[in-house]
């Protein structure tokens, strides 16, 4: 039966969509009967499972079932939606598309299940996360999915089974144009692992989390040259992570980009095509020196952090050095001036416009003709010409769209909190999935956000443990720090919003397919087919009904070109073979 739960004495199993979290006390809605799961060769459909186990009752506590799923030509990947706590899920601002504004327990961590065996809680409603991460093969069609539950010992329960419908269009995705970064903090991984800095143990785990990184559409890595200057108090240090090794002697500089190699190396094993160096003066506001190392004598001193004012000649005199080395390996290892992005500082805010103006105007020759980005939310900034590149937050992005800025991106972080997409734990998952369509409507060209893996406090003034502390003792709305988790031997663990965030760039994906058959008008007319625009970051349709109903048409329109392009090459070849009978015939 298709979308409709199956009841046993004491279990209960139905389906939901991809955009419902699936809390322990309440029944989510369930997959409706009829629908399809709609999508391009190359995206990662994903359903749930939900189960349910009426307290009381004959059967063992941990009766397992083993989970089944067949009828569909790749591979289903099984993982249990795992609850971890918020004692801090949103700022006192909030609007009125929250979940839930409590303190609780939140569906959120993703942990595999290689084995399909699940134990239905009693009292609660829990999810098992099926996805196929590999359908780039899969020949177009309509496929009914089976998901079989067999009762471990078998018989022991009555065995079941549900189905649900995927749709698999003729065409591919659209390759990502959008440029997106996560933020990458190497020196979380290496702190919660309790790993020597680079040690193998430390390489083992960061490609665990890069791997991860691009599988989620990462495809801009932030790339420790020197330990980034990010989320640190004012005196204070993160753990060291400097790719490069400097040293110095009476001839200047000296500089060893072993590591840098390594990491390059398996950036482009997962395909990360493009690196950002971190910023080159401190956060908010540019007045003092990232930390970095420099060995004399084969003694390393801090030569350069919170101590030196950013305006320091001798910091000029090594950057005049460090950035056309650093500039120079980076292409000859594949990453040009088109695939690297530098920083000055990040999210200057009005009153320190000048010294942000200081530190570019001080780097502004050593960083000709590469790409300068950084996140702000204030257009004097660009309009002063300050930034050529700014990356303005979602809810301060309109004046920069309104003077027509090329190439824009934007960000968010714990501060959207109000009206705007973003992906706390305490938002529905629409909220976070519809930011796809919304790029693709203000042709967004990049998307940043600071917390990939951010496994520390505010400020960075003490570790953290993220399967703990979702919110980084009390600085940000859980949610917010970080995307994966970091699972046991090095594994990195995806999550629930990682997934939709995903799902919303294959939104994005499919659409800028659909303009290469249609034309933008079109593709604007389908969007706003059941909702008038236009959309807006503040102003967007909430439900994740329409965003499968928009999947929907996406699918039929496609559907119909290619029907119409058959019935072109039909028409084609039917007049060719008049034209050769034709022929034959003037002959004889």
């Amino acid at each position: 039966m298709e979308g409709r739960e199956m009841e046993g004495k004491d279990f209960e199993f139905f389906l939901a969509g991809s955009l419902e979290k699936v809390f322990s006390d309440r029944r989510p809605e369930e997959w409706k009967e009829g629908e399809s799961l709609c999508i391009l060769k190359g995206e990662t459909p994903a359903i749930q499972l939900v189960s349910y186990r009426k307290p009381g009752g004959a059967y063992p506590a941990d009766l397992r079932f083993r989970c089944e799923v067949a009828g569909f030509p790749a591979q289903a990947r099984m993982r249990e939606v795992e609850l971890v706590p918020s004692a801090f899920p949103c700022f006192e601002r909030t609007d009125d598309n929250y979940l839930t504004t409590k303190p609780g327990l939140f569906p959120d961590l993703l942990k595999p299940c290689p084995d399909g065996r699940i134990t239905p809680r009693s009292g609660q409603y829990r999810a098992l996360w099926i996805d196929f991460p590999d359908t780039a093969r899969v020949p177009a069609g309509k496929y009914q999915a089976e998901i079989k539950l067999t009762s471990e010992p078998e018989g022991m329960a009555e065995e079941q089974s549900l189905s649900f419908t995927l749709r698999v269009s003729e065409e591919r995705l659209a390759k990502q144009s959008l440029i997106h970064t996560e933020w990458f903090h190497a020196d979380c991984v290496a702190d919660y692992y309790h790993a020597e800095v680079f040690g193998e143990a430390h390489w083992k785990a960061l490609e665990s989390q890069i791997a991860m990184a691009a599988e989620l559409g990462v495809s801009l890595l932030l790339t420790p040259v020197f330990t980034p200057p990010l989320d640190t108090a004012v005196g204070g240090e993160r753990t060291t992570v400097q790719l490069v090794d400097i040293a110095e002697d009476g001839d200047g500089y000296h500089f060893d980009f072993s590591r840098l190699e390594r990491w390059c190396a398996l950036c482009r094993k997962y395909g990360i095509e493009n690196l950002e160096i971190p910023h080159l003066f401190t956060q908010w506001g540019a007045k003092a020196t990232p930390k970095i190392l420099v060995s004399r004598e084969g003694k390393a001193e801090k030569r350069f952090g919170w101590h030196v004012p950013a305006d320091s000649p001798a910091y000029r005199e090594f950057l005049q050095e460090f950035l056309p080395a650093l500039q120079g390996k980076l292409q000859e290892l594949g990453y040009d001036r088109k695939h690297v992005f530098f920083h000055i500082s990040d999210e200057p805010a009005e009153a320190q416009m000048e010294s942000y103006g200081r530190a570019k105007r001080m780097t502004q020759d050593l960083l000709e003709g590469w790409q300068v980005i950084d996140a702000l939310s204030d257009y004097a900034f660009y309009e002063k010409g300050l930034v050529e590149h700014p990356v303005p937050s979602n809810d301060h992005i309109q004046p920069f769209v309104d003077h027509g800025v090329p190439e824009l991106w934007t960000y968010y972080c714990c501060a959207q909190c109000e009206q705007v997409p973003n992906r706390f734990f305490a938002m529905p998952s629409a909220r976070n999935r519809i930011m796809g369509v919304l790029m693709y409507l203000y042709d967004i060209k990049g998307f940043l956000h600071w917390g990939y893996n951010f496994y520390n406090s505010g400020f960075s003034r003490k570790h953290i443990d993220p399967f703990y502390d979702t919110h980084g003792d009390y600085s940000f709305p859980s949610g917010d720090a970080f995307l994966v988790y970091p699972g046991p031997d090095g594994e990195t663990w995806s999550s629930v919003r990682a997934q939709v965030l995903l799902e919303g760039l294959q939104d994005m994906r499919a659409l800028q397919r659909l303009e290469e058959k249609t034309g933008r008008e079109q593709v604007l007319e389908l969007i706003y087919e059941e909702q008038d625009g236009p959309f807006t970051f503040r102003d967007y349709p909430a439900s994740a009904g329409w965003l499968y109903r928009l999947r929907e048409r996406i699918a039929a329109k496609l559907e119909e070109k290619t029907d119409e392009k058959l019935r072109e090459q039909a028409d084609a070849a039917s007049a060719n073979e008049q034209a050769v009978c034709a022929a034959g015939g003037k002959e004889t």
